[in-house]
């Protein structure tokens, strides 16, 4: 893979071979990120469990200490008179039907998060097939499937992220802008895993934490030790 010069020059500063303690590691990460813009910083959690295995399946949501630093637009499916409810609340968009066939006709995706109450499901469960591949299906699990419309959109503004487990084993989650500083993204790093620690699947077995990555959109990869 081609590594432009900067990512070079960044990767320096960085052992490969060492896994380091949070504070340092997101330290190395604001050091090594060589982009002007405030780039995004990522945890990538490889674990020790099988994602093909229903009962092995790691997925939820937290609203991180100090958010994410991205203001995410939210859509919110409802019943005809909770609209202005939804808007006032903060969503960018509500609606029912007419939102179906703007994304549907319109191809209409200019939105990060989606919330539905639970009574219109059925019609969001024909955008299954154009939500579900980009991660935006609203699932009870994640608290986008709620009765409290301004709760759900309050948390997601306030900086709530899903986490997932992907076909490879692997959770990838934003946690911070490299502006946050080390010290408030160890914080949301240190939420981020003991939510996924506590949704450890009681059939995992083994090492449950095999690996912990964190970089930025543009930087290296650093190691984060861990003994879970």
């Amino acid at each position: 893979m081609f590594r432009g010069k900067k990512y070079k020059e960044s990767a320096k500063l960085i052992d490969k071979l060492t896994q380091y303690d949070a504070q340092e590691a997101f330290g190395l990460v604001i050091k090594a990120a060589p982009a002007k813009f405030d780039e995004t910083v990522e945890l990538h959690v490889r674990l020790g469990v099988d994602s093909r295995h229903a009962d092995q399946q790691v997925r939820g949501a937290i609203v991180l200490p100090h958010g994410t630093g991205k203001t995410r637009r939210v859509l919110v499916f409802c019943k005809e008179e909770r609209v202005q409810e939804a808007l006032d609340a903060g969503a960018d968009y509500a609606g029912g039907q007419d939102m179906v066939d703007k994304i549907q006709k319109e191809n209409f995706f200019d939105f990060d998060v989606v919330v539905a109450t639970p009574d219109v499901m059925g019609l969001v469960g024909r955008l299954g097939k154009v939500l579900g591949p980009k991660g935006l299906m609203p699932t009870p699990k994640a608290g986008t499937v709620s009765a409290n419309i301004a709760q759900a959109i309050t948390e997601i503004k306030a900086g709530k992220i899903e986490y997932r487990l992907d076909k490879t084993n692997i959770i990838h989650c934003p946690i911070g802008k490299v502006s946050f500083g080390a010290e408030k993204l160890a914080d949301n790093y240190s939420a981020l895993i003991d939510a996924i620690i506590k949704a450890k699947p009681s059939a995992a077995k083994g090492q449950y934490i095999k690996s912990c990555v964190t970089a930025s959109t543009m930087g290296p990869g650093v190691k984060i030790h861990q003994t879970v």
